[in-house]
């Protein structure tokens, strides 16, 4: 056993070896390289995602999560700023806050401000410490998402009650809800006063004095929302569409199909069209249905879990989660507990992008290329970010306690001082180049132009 496991760690180096040949296996849906001819390599828990076949990156999708990332750091400034008394504080106080906006060095946050001066504003006190606010436009801005948020948080309500629906207790722990909190479009008082505004649908209980967090916990049962969105589409009923809640629907088997979406450099479907045609036939309980009686491993329990995360990704703005935040709910969805596993298997349902420290998924059939095919109000005013998000051209001078004027005269105009970074000079040849670097960052201009550059072609 030792001798196989040496073998085994040095094989990438045999010339022998080099010269194996890849092919897709239809089970697991990645490509997996021929050793001999009875021993293959599949996935085991050891398995990196990075180490996938470059050719199974869709670059589109790369470029999407870049944009939202970016779009959801500087609103996350934005959102920290907005929360302080007089909306300013110390830049070093916001440096803090690297973590949970999950910007690696050598990146800094002072850098992010000064590439976002039409919403950020830095000015140095007379001690020399910088200070950081927003400008007007940054501050309409968050007024307008606040709006958004409570015109669409009956919507909202009603995702996080089917979320609900489908755990096993009828309920779920706030602080795990918490986390998807901007991919649902919840306010930023979700757990204090939010959760309480639809005592129809759910409340709040404690397992006992000392718990602080509490679960969200499910009222009562609405056979109106018991509907995947794929029984909506295929009973052609709009997403928006306003339920008749006197319908009695009992969750049970179904038989749709998912909607699959290769990316176009996947040449080989055709070869296993048989097996993905098998699998789109099989039966499958509902998301709403109990599942506590399938058996863990099982080809129904598989198919089901497929279900769970295409209805999750549905309920989210973006089509896209965060699967850290996803491997909270494996018990209480009865998810596998290999979950990455499951997501890779069925690529053309799902996409992993492992760019950054945290993995992303999205729904493939939600996208075309980088864009996202419906837009809601809450994506749109994401991408009106972004659009203000960078510049080109001289920096402007930080404003100090003694300046009396707060640029530098230099005979440009603000616009040529400071414009959207959305020009044409970087191509998709070289945008490619970065991402198969992994764990990069791209810059905000990176990432502008690879998004305009797609939306053109």
């Amino acid at each position: 056993m030792a001798t196989t496991r040496r073998v085994f760690k040095l094989a990438p180096m045999s010339n022998t070896l080099s010269k194996a040949t890849e092919h897709l296996d239809p089970h697991f849906g990645f490509y997996v390289s021929t050793w001999s001819k009875n021993q293959h390599r599949f996935m085991t828990s050891s398995k990196r995602v990075q180490d996938r076949s470059k050719n199974k990156r869709i670059h589109d999708l790369e470029i999407a999560k870049e944009k939202w990332k970016i779009a959801n750091r500087v609103i996350f400034l934005m959102e920290t700023l907005k929360n302080e008394p007089e909306m300013v504080m110390p830049v070093r106080s916001l440096e803090q806050n690297r973590k949970q906006m999950s910007l690696p060095k050598p990146h800094s946050i002072s850098d992010l401000l000064r590439k976002c001066p039409k919403l950020f504003e830095l000015y140095k006190d007379k001690n020399g410490v910088l200070w950081c606010g927003m400008t007007k436009k940054a501050e309409d801005l968050v007024e307008e998402e606040q709006r958004i948020i409570e015109e669409n948080e009956d919507k909202v309500a009603e995702y996080v009650t089917r979320f609900l629906m489908m755990s096993v207790d009828k309920r779920l722990r706030l602080d795990k809800i918490a986390h998807f909190r901007r991919d649902f479009g919840l306010p930023i008082d979700f757990r204090t006063n939010w959760v309480h505004k639809y005592p129809q649908y759910f409340k709040v209980v404690k397992r006992d004095e000392d718990d602080e967090i509490g679960f969200l916990e499910l009222v009562s049962w609405n056979p109106a929302w018991a509907i995947t969105e794929l029984e909506k589409r295929a009973m052609g009923m709009g997403v928006n569409e306003v339920h008749d809640h006197s319908i009695s629907h009992n969750p049970g088997l179904l038989s749709l199909p998912f909607p699959l979406k290769f990316p176009s450099t996947y040449k080989k479907v055709y070869r296993y069209g048989g097996k993905i045609e098998h699998f789109q036939k099989r039966s499958y309980l509902s998301p709403y249905a109990d599942a506590r009686g399938l058996k863990a491993g099982s080809l129904e329990f598989d198919k089901r879990a497929v279900a769970v995360m295409h209805e999750l990704l549905s309920f989210t703005i973006e089509k896209r989660l965060v699967t850290d935040h996803l491997t909270h709910f494996r018990w209480e969805l009865v998810m596998p507990q290999k979950l990455m596993r499951l997501l890779l298997k069925h690529f053309g349902i799902f996409y992993v992008s492992e760019r950054g420290k945290r993995f992303s998924v999205f729904l493939t059939e939600a996208y075309e290329g980088s864009k996202l095919i419906e837009k809601g109000p809450l994506v749109l005013w994401k991408e009106k970010v972004l659009s203000l998000a960078g510049y080109r051209g001289k920096k402007k001078k930080i404003e100090t306690y003694s300046d009396v004027s707060d640029t530098e005269d230099d005979g440009l105009s603000e616009d040529e001082h400071i414009r959207v970074q959305l020009g044409q000079e970087d191509t998709m040849g070289s945008l490619e180049d970065t991402l198969l670097r992994d764990n990069d960052e791209m810059e905000i201009g990176e990432v502008c132009n690879a998004y305009e550059d797609t939306e053109a072609s």
